[in-house]
């Protein structure tokens, strides 16, 4: 049986991927440019983790028929671009360059917040299939949690 999903239930799930695409990116790119060997560790981590939350919205994608490629539309360019900006994530390499650790942590963190932002705007989708939902509930806690383990490490380095 093919379920169907709202357009706007549709846009949510598409926005989540290519947010944890942006994040995957963003991880990696503080990770190189931090110079704490754990926090390099832990930074790649989080950095894994977000492809891995990509691959799972990637096949519900799939499955609900959306396209979920990195499309290039006008539309999804521009709320792309938009999203990167809210998000902390846009040129990050130039953001964190010459920064200290403190600093690319704690835009990070301002990454996640708004992360936690578009989880909460897609779980309130009222025909959010339960499967998906609950995939979308574990994320949201993990991010939540990078969030507090970022937010805890600013201060500390």
């Amino acid at each position: 049986m093919a379920s169907t999903l709202t357009d706007t239930t549709a846009r949510a799930l598409t926005d989540l991927l290519n947010l944890n695409r942006t994040s995957t990116k963003g991880y990696q790119e503080a990770a190189e440019e931090v110079k704490s060997a754990d926090l390099k560790s832990q930074l790649s981590q989080f950095s894994q983790q977000r492809a891995g939350f990509a691959s799972d919205l990637e096949r519900y994608a799939q499955q609900y028929g959306i396209d979920a490629a990195d499309s290039n539309t006008v539309e999804s360019v521009a709320t792309d671009a938009a999203a990167a900006v809210h998000r902390g994530w846009i040129n990050i390499k130039s953001a964190f360059t010459g920064q200290d650790d403190s600093a690319v942590l704690e835009a990070a963190a301002t990454g996640e917040a708004t992360a936690l932002k578009s989880y909460e705007t897609a779980l309130a989708a009222q025909d959010l299939p339960a499967d998906v939902k609950s995939v979308l509930q574990q994320q949201h806690s993990k991010v939540q949690e990078a969030k507090t383990w970022l937010s805890a490490h600013t201060t500390n380095n």
